[in-house]
């Protein structure tokens, strides 16, 4: 094979008692008697021995790739590398597995960011940057050292800091991606957590501003998603550390919160006398763009090959990103770019009425939350966006929509079939994800569905695992697919962009918009992140109120000014970048934000 290509076998998925070699079988190698498609071997250091490896020696590459075609359960990838990557990968797991190439450089009193895909290996550099385990430089068969990697890595920015790791210089804060996974790991009440974490005497501090008091002496399996989220930050920030890595802080949150959370770790870094480095994963692009000083992009091949570029501006990091094209890299990442419209697509004019709904109240019992929701119009062929903080009645709303929770006032009683996707996608059926959504569709399988809901939703893949295998992110994906397979006439969708990252929203909102329009369809979409509103939404309807407390729904409103009623709340401003036009937040205080602020736009100014 060419040295700029991998070839990589996916041992979750290659199932040799379930097939004929077939690879194998048909290699145009194997087939003049060399030996490139052969059996693991009862000395392989992972997977089964009937597993098959693939010597990279001999491979005829992406060229050929007649192994890929004919593998039944699409274990088998064959890749050109960028001729861009000079070196040696970083790391390499083992014999066709994962390849890293770059780390990012965690510079002390900034917060560095890292935009790119799931399975990219942004967790793979962490591991490595807190020295939780030695980089092999692409060598699986010896064991690594660091001397090494010093040596790889002198006469860059990167040298001192590894320099220090290595000699016990450096200390490791972590925030986990998956905050979901804490109660299954500890077992006792938020204040039994948190007490063990307060290194700096900050704690106090960071229990207030993240509003996490309510819950201190909670069981931490009691608490929502929200609030272990914000648990998790508060537990990672109370340490005193040199290197902090926070792995996607807006899950579960809502916008002011995540600016909350963005504004506690930018002060962690500003601190000039502790040096600290903040280095940070997040797929909230608004947040991202505010919070970062520098940015890495990560791109590749998820589960194949990653690569981490040197340090960019964020502005430019993330332009590109949407773009499509890394310019230091000469490197196309995506076919098509990313691009947002000054106002909604549609705003010109409206459709038939789908339904005019009325007043509507909702108490769930003397002193506890309540709900009013105004009269409105919901129109055929629109997408409807959702906003507001938590906890303020956004899904009770969808549930009395969806039919699950009844009103105490106003009648929902109109005659239409609504596909519903919850908040919290709960996945139990002991059933694979093509039969799941087969039940659902008669469609399931076609062209038409493939192209439509399949691809965008990056399906195919996962079709033949277990529903209760799947990952977050991947059960968000099934989920939007099993609503979007529905025949309905109202499609409500509560947080589509949870767990998801930047590229996988981008497909979803894509495959929704589209849905939307093809099908003359009519959406209603619950959604904290910016960029996904901003893209999909015709008008909004926010919703106020004292969290938790009280919840108030207006009815539904043009972008442009349900954006500014929205904002002006959270007292937070937006402009439009003016080379691609997506949303940026104003740094507080900021003279863009004061002159946004007396004009009384909020949004949409560039």
């Amino acid at each position: 094979m060419a040295d700029d290509s991998i070839a990589v076998v996916d041992l979750d998925r290659c199932q040799p008692d379930r097939c004929n070699y077939e690879c194998a079988n048909f290699c145009p190698p194997n087939r003049t008697g060399k030996e490139c498609i052969t059996q693991r071997g009862e000395d392989a250091v992972d997977g089964d021995p009937d597993q098959i490896r693939i010597s990279e020696e001999i491979c005829l590459g992406e060229t050929c790739g007649i192994c890929v075609e004919k593998c039944p359960f699409d274990a088998i990838e064959i890749i050109n590398l960028p001729s861009e990557l000079e070196e040696d990968p970083v790391h390499r797991y083992g014999e066709n597995a994962f390849s890293l190439y770059g780390l990012p450089y965690p510079e002390p009193g900034t917060v560095t960011g890292i935009l790119g895909p799931n399975g990219i290996g942004k967790s793979t550099a962490v591991h490595a940057l807190a020295g939780e385990m030695t980089p092999n430089l692409g060598d699986h068969d010896d064991e690594p050292e660091w001397e090494a990697v010093l040596d790889r890595f002198r006469g860059t920015e990167l040298q001192n800091y590894l320099g220090k790791l290595v000699e016990g210089e450096v200390t490791v804060a972590r925030k986990p991606q998956y905050v979901d996974q804490i109660p299954k790991q500890f077992d006792g009440n938020t204040r039994e957590l948190l007490e063990r974490t307060d290194e700096r005497g900050a704690l106090e501090d960071l229990i207030d501003r993240l509003s996490i008091r309510p819950v201190m002496d909670q069981p931490i399996d009691s608490i929502s998603g929200g609030e272990l989220q914000r648990v998790a930050i508060a537990a990672c920030l109370a340490r005193d550390a040199d290197f902090y890595f926070l792995d996607e802080i807006t899950p579960y949150l809502d916008i002011g919160q995540r600016m909350t959370a963005a504004r506690l770790i930018a002060e962690l870094a500003e601190d000039e006398a502790a040096d600290r480095s903040m280095l940070v994963v997040e797929h909230d692009l608004a947040i991202l763009d505010m919070l970062a000083d520098t940015l890495h992009v990560a791109y590749g091949e998820p589960g194949a090959y990653g690569v981490i570029t040197d340090s960019k501006s964020v502005r430019n990091g993330i332009n590109e990103y949407l773009k499509g094209y890394l310019d230091n890299e000469n490197m196309r990442i995506r076919p098509n770019a990313i691009t947002f419209e000054e106002h909604a697509p549609r705003v010109s004019s409206k459709g038939m009425p789908l339904v005019d709904y009325p007043d509507l109240h909702k108490s769930y019992g003397e002193g506890e939350f309540s709900l009013d929701v105004e009269a409105g119009t919901i129109y055929e062929s629109e997408v409807l966006g959702v906003v507001g903080p938590n906890g303020i009645g956004k899904s009770t709303l969808a549930k009395m929509f969806a039919g699950s929770v009844e009103p105490d006032e106003g009648d929902l009683d109109f005659e239409l079939d609504i596909a519903y996707k919850p908040q919290y996608v709960e996945i139990d059926q002991p059933m694979r994800v093509d039969a799941f959504l087969s039940s659902i569709t008669d469609e399931f399988g076609s062209s038409y569905w493939n192209t439509e809901v399949a691809q965008p939703l990056q399906l195919e893949r996962i079709m033949e695992q277990n529903l209760t295998d799947l990952s977050g992110g991947e059960r968000q994906r099934v989920a939007i697919a099993a609503c979007l397979s529905e025949d309905a006439d109202l499609y409500v969708m509560d947080e589509p962009s949870a767990h998801l990252d930047v590229e996988q929203r981008v497909q979803a909102t894509s495959a929704i918009r589209r849905y939307a329009e093809n099908h003359d369809a009519t959406v209603l979409v619950i959604d904290h992140d910016i960029y996904m509103i901003d893209l999909l939404a015709d008008r909004l309807m926010v919703f106020d109120g004292e969290p938790a407390h009280h919840g108030h729904a207006k009815p539904p409103q043009e972008m442009r000014a349900g954006m500014n009623d929205f904002l002006a709340d959270l007292d937070i401003t937006f402009r439009r970048d003016e080379r691609t036009g997506r949303p940026r937040i104003n740094k507080p205080d900021s003279q863009k934000d004061r002159q946004q602020k007396r004009e009384g736009e909020y949004y949409y100014s560039v």
